[in-house]
């Protein structure tokens, strides 16, 4: 199902694709491409949840100068199951450095716990944190600043 995500994300989301797509065809387009029904299904799903967010009001930062953010996310053992420590310390470093706040943590929390997977791996969660940054309004710069942050993370070398 995530593979699923990825190349929409890829796509039609991130490549600004502004056209307006049948969802009929686009469940086609995926299963000739090679994707199950299944994962079809349940990948769309998955993304009609996130779509909720970009109806949610957000203040960007809002809490990012409260005490309150200087608090300790506590994984509950389902989540410790699919967020191995190196995923925790990720959020935990993005939260430190103000680019997700409590927010947005938990609404990535809680996409990568509507996966349904077993194996999540630190890559995967960087590109869930990006669809999810990249589909809240108000969030264009934070979602660059996480873009740049990973992708000149793999080109340079850090001494």
């Amino acid at each position: 199902m995530f593979e699923v995500i990825i190349y929409l994300f890829e796509t039609y989301i991130y490549s600004k694709m502004n056209r307006c797509i049948d969802e009929n065809r686009l469940r086609s387009h995926l299963k000739e491409v090679g994707f199950y029904s299944e994962d079809v299904y349940n990948a769309l799903k998955w993304l009609k949840q996130l779509s909720l967010y970009q109806k949610k009001i957000i203040s960007p930062k809002l809490v990012s100068n409260c005490s309150v953010s200087k608090s300790i996310r506590i994984y509950v053992e389902e989540e410790k199951k699919i967020l191995n420590t190196e995923s925790q310390g990720f959020l935990l470093f993005l939260e430190q450095v103000n680019i997700l706040d409590i927010e947005t943590r938990e609404m990535i929390i809680d996409r990568v716990m509507a996966l349904d997977t077993k194996e999540f791996k630190l890559e995967d969660l960087k590109w869930l944190i990006l669809m999810v940054l990249y589909n809240i309004p108000g969030y264009e710069s934070t979602f660059q600043q996480l873009e740049q942050l990973i992708f000149d993370s793999k080109s340079n070398t850090i001494h």
